[in-house]
């Protein structure tokens, strides 16, 4: 996981210790159910959007956060085969799982970890 040694204090991505919200729990296990999920954004904004109608108002927010702690990858150049809600967004891609999202996962599994 990248090279800051998790010593910032900021993210919590790279540290033993990691800390979600309970929106970002919920998201990470949807993520876990269907391996894969658009991800939208305009030309030139750096934005992520989820463009389906089931997230919360966060989710650009949630989704850059979950980035960040090396969790998800947002990739723009692979695009859902088949899905038609991307609307209006320019530049259309998906996300999935990374392997470090994936242990959390079974480990929250694991450990019985529930969002409130």
């Amino acid at each position: 996981m990248g090279t800051c040694g998790g010593n910032c204090g900021g993210c919590s991505g790279c540290a033993r210790e990691l800390t979600l919200s309970e929106a970002e729990i919920h998201f990470l296990r949807r993520l876990g159910e269907v391996a894969f999920l658009p991800v939208a954004r305009q030309l030139g904004d750096v934005t992520p959007i989820y463009p389906e109608k089931d997230g919360p108002e966060n989710m650009s927010l949630i989704l850059q956060v979950l980035e960040k702690k090396g969790l998800i990858s947002l990739d723009y150049d692979k695009p859902l085969a088949g899905f038609d809600g991307y609307g209006d967004y320019t530049v259309k891609g998906s996300m999935a799982l990374t392997q470090r999202g994936q242990q959390v996962l079974e480990l929250m599994d694991y450990q019985g970890v529930q969002a409130e």
